[in-house]
């Protein structure tokens, strides 16, 4: 892994910009995007994807694996991520050639210019809320640039570059890499801690997000709920601060959830009540459309208008994304990857399947992030899920850590009944198969490749039988 230098300058001109990890969803999008400038576009990564293919088509010189061969002799400036060893061969060489070597967000930097931004920073639901605003914006005849941690379902696209001055983001605050931004108005979704393994403790990662709002030239809008975000709004110094969420002294509050189907709610601000409903499912998704409206109202637009607009949005992908039905059992997808995500995920999951049971097929992130939370995993399953499949750890940056595997989170379940840890992916697409019936859900949960094990639980359904006796198995 490395980490992101700062210090390091921004060209002032790019013409040739070569992405190490182009496939990943953040810098295909900014691939994309410097594409959509008139660059020179060139990248590898590690496997071949519809991200690279698409790229390729747009006019990118993609490569499958990392190389010094990759790196073009017109190339002066090339983009990385974190998730790179500095034993990459095209890495390497950069830094032999002297180009200017420059981490992805340095590159988003660049891109973004002097434009009006609204930064999108939290644990969870930032790539929603960034979906929402955007969604909002285009039907409320705005043209904002954009780069989104997902592709917006409606649009087909994670990044595009509009002609309007304002430009949405979404902000990593993984890295710290969130700071480096000139923020106009910045969204706090929560600030539930995550990424101790960067910050070190729970204190330097409240401060960061306080640093990130006090920074916004415009405004700080932030979560009225969250524990976390309420102790980052008592370090808040910005004379605009702007909450939103069910509290009852919320700036802009939503009441009224009702979540059976499609969320409906209310928001209210400044004694003006409009009422609102999404085509996605879960609580969770009506408190990020208040998050979203919020930012909207800071920006000039009315409530009335700025509810319509938000209930356009239709999800992102790997957001509780539908991916097939066989045997009567619906196959969902989502990216939660810490434990008040997962129950976010399967609690909007509860609100849809009716009589159907949940099956929750689940890839721990990171090795770190289990060791640290894997009785919170545990918890979050056992209680939101009728039955887990586990899965071993998608290890991204780190290296194996001993005794961190999926059935450390497997084995902290207080009744084994409800879990089942299958190292083996046909294994547990098998075992999937066999304890689905009509009705169920099977959502696979995690931000690795779980979602690639789905047209192997699509084909073990069509070609397994119910059996009684694994259901029994299962706990029933």
């Amino acid at each position: 892994m490395i980490r992101p230098d700062l210090s390091l300058p921004i060209p002032e001109n790019i013409e040739a910009a070569h992405f190490i990890g182009i496939g990943g969803s953040g810098m295909s999008g900014l691939a994309r995007m410097y594409l959509e400038r008139g660059i020179r576009v060139s990248g590898s990564d590690r496997t071949d994807s519809p991200a690279l293919r698409d790229l390729a088509a747009l006019g990118a010189t993609v490569h499958v694996g990392h190389d010094a061969a990759n790196l073009g002799d017109d190339v002066d400036t090339v983009v990385h991520t974190g998730a790179i060893w500095p034993e990459n061969p095209e890495f390497v060489l950069a830094k032999e050639r002297g180009l200017h070597v420059i981490h992805r967000s340095q590159a988003l930097h660049w891109l973004i210019g002097g434009r009006r931004l609204v930064s999108v920073a939290g644990a969870h639901g930032k790539t929603t809320s960034t979906g929402m605003i955007v969604t909002a914006l285009r039907a409320l005849d705005a043209d904002p640039t954009f780069v989104n941690g997902g592709v917006i379902a409606q649009l087909g696209v994670s990044s595009g570059s509009g002609s309007d001055d304002l430009v949405v983001i979404e902000a990593d605050e993984s890295d710290g890499t969130f700071l480096l931004y000139d923020t106009a108005v910045a969204l706090i979704t929560n600030v539930d801690p995550d990424h101790l393994d960067h910050w070190g403790s729970r204190e330097a990662f409240y401060e960061a997000f306080a640093r990130f709002g006090n920074r916004a030239r415009e405004a700080v809008v932030i979560s009225s709920d969250d524990a976390g975000a309420r102790v980052v709004a008592e370090q808040l110094t910005h004379p605009r601060v702007v909450t939103f969420g069910e509290a009852a002294d919320a700036t802009v509050r939503v009441t009224d959830i009702r979540t059976d189907g499609p969320v409906a709610f209310s928001i209210t601000h400044e004694g003006a009540t409009v009422a609102g409903r999404l085509p996605v499912p879960g609580a969770h998704n009506a408190v990020n459309a208040a998050g979203a409206v919020a930012v909207l109202l800071t920006l000039g637009f009315e409530l009335e208008p700025v509810v319509r607009a938000v209930e356009e949005f239709a999800g992102t992908v790997r957001r509780f994304e539908l991916h097939g039905t066989e045997r009567g059992v619906s196959v969902y997808d989502d990216y939660a990857h810490h434990p008040t995500e997962v129950a976010a995920a399967l609690s909007a999951a509860r609100t849809v399947v009716g009589g159907g049971r949940i099956i929750a097929i689940q890839q721990p992130h990171t090795y770190s992030r289990t060791q640290e939370m894997y009785r919170e995993f545990a918890e979050v399953l056992e209680q939101y899920a009728d039955h887990t499949v586990m899965l071993d750890v998608y290890g991204a940056r780190e290296d194996p850590v001993p005794g961190v595997t999926g059935e450390l989170v497997s084995g902290a379940f207080a009744d084994p009944a409800h879990v089942h840890y299958v190292p083996d992916w046909q294994a547990a697409a098998d075992y999937t198969a066999t304890i689905a019936r009509d009705g169920d859900y099977v959502v696979t949960l995690g931000c690795g490749n779980v979602n690639l094990i789905i047209p192997q639980v699509l084909d073990a359904l069509g070609r397994t039988a119910e059996s009684g006796a694994a259901r029994a198995d299962a706990g029933e």
